[in-house]
């Protein structure tokens, strides 16, 4: 990854979209987990475009009033939103499996290739949380979602995970997402095809 002016304007902006959040359940600072995915999906690709939509794949979806599409877009670039949009789930819809569905229907259809690496990067980063989470306070990471149990986060990731296969996502990131879901399997009881 080459550190550029354009990039670190991206985190600046990121940073600041995100500064009045946490990751759930905790007291972490929200902008932890783009940057994370950033670094996740720089293990497979330089592209620039890419990686700042890392930094702003939640933005839409959680805050858009401090970084609006129209102005991601003439700052950063359409290909930049196309990537975005390709990992935003659906405001609109509000039953969470349902959102789910359309938000791997979008991934399998429609998302640029992009959106592929930048969802396996989120995904790979959200479950090493969980992972790490379970480790610390058990069954109750459970709690700290809508779908609240393992059977709803163990389909989730694994829709993901063939959705990603499908796509032909980077083997690395296809390997690292398999291995967390097998692990949170074995510490969770849970045998495979849930």
């Amino acid at each position: 990854m080459t550190f550029t002016p354009r990039l670190e304007r991206a985190i600046r902006i990121a940073a600041h979209a995100h500064r009045n959040q946490s990751r759930k359940g905790s007291d972490t600072p929200y902008i932890i987990h783009p940057f994370s995915v950033m670094a996740i999906a720089s293990e497979v690709t330089d592209d620039e475009d890419t990686l700042i939509a890392c930094l702003f794949h939640d933005i839409l979806e959680d805050v858009p009033n401090e970084y609006p599409e129209a102005t991601m877009r003439k700052e950063f670039g359409s290909r930049v939103v196309e990537i975005v949009l390709g990992v935003t789930k659906n405001d609109h819809i509000h039953a969470w499996h349902d959102q789910c569905q359309a938000y791997l229907e979008k991934l399998k259809n429609n998302a640029p290739d992009e959106s592929v690496i930048v969802s396996a990067a989120d995904k790979i980063h959200n479950l090493m949380s969980v992972v790490s989470d379970y480790d610390e306070i058990g069954e109750r990471v459970w709690q700290k979602f809508s779908a609240g149990n393992p059977d709803d986060q163990l389909w989730w990731y694994g829709s993901v995970l063939e959705t990603i296969k499908e796509r032909q996502a980077p083997p690395k990131l296809i390997n690292k997402l398999s291995g967390l879901i097998t692990e949170l399997r074995e510490k969770t009881g849970k045998p495979a095809g849930i």
